[in-house]
């Protein structure tokens, strides 16, 4: 089967209705509602669509595209970015819950989390330079060898990053939430 190129169509789980998204070129397209969870999307490429209040758990990454498309409302367990394809590789991510999803070695400057649930989230060797964390959950969130320059985590909580195995310069942080990037080092704080 030969891949198709679909532009400006509307999906939800109505239209998909028992069946599979069919592997592509999708550009501005919008899904809303859908279940895609184990789904597989190798090799498919999303130009600015957006997935709103969809599914897309343990769905496969392989070599799939994804520039300038918006996640809102979206569950998200487990889901391998690393595979993606690193070509202009751009989302932005709204009450998401990312949990348990790995973004290893990314090139992914300034994508903005906002209220996103990222517990256990792997960013280690990630470039998030000039990242926006918005009150975002980050409790067990690995960053390690991270450039976080410029980064804000000023709303955002439950982070541990250390700051002698990631890059932090000019990156903002609340004075309240400073034992997150304090507890590496053992130390105590009242």
């Amino acid at each position: 089967m030969s891949a198709v190129f679909i532009s400006e169509q509307d999906f939800d789980q109505n239209l998909l209705a028992g069946q599979t998204l069919q592997k592509g070129e999708y550009d501005q397209c919008t899904f809303r509602n859908i279940n895609f969870e184990n789904g597989n999307f190798s090799s498919f490429v999303f130009n600015e669509c957006e997935f709103i209040d969809c599914n897309l758990s343990l769905a496969k990454l392989a070599g799939t595209a994804i520039r300038e498309v918006l996640f809102k409302d979206c569950k998200m367990f487990g889901l391998n970015f690393s595979d993606c394809n690193e070509f202009n590789l751009k989302f932005r991510f709204e009450n998401c819950q990312l949990n348990n999803s790995v973004l290893y070695k990314t090139d992914i400057r300034k994508t903005v989390f906002k209220s996103c649930n990222l517990s256990e989230t792997d960013f280690a060797e990630c470039n998030l330079s000039g990242a926006v964390f918005s009150e975002c959950d980050l409790n067990g969130a690995v960053f390690e060898n991270t450039n976080l320059e410029g980064a804000d985590f000023r709303t955002s909580f439950h982070y541990q990053i250390n700051p002698t195995s990631n890059r932090l310069k000019n990156a903002t942080f609340l004075r309240s939430e400073v034992h997150g990037l304090l507890q590496s080092f053992k130390i105590k704080i009242e």
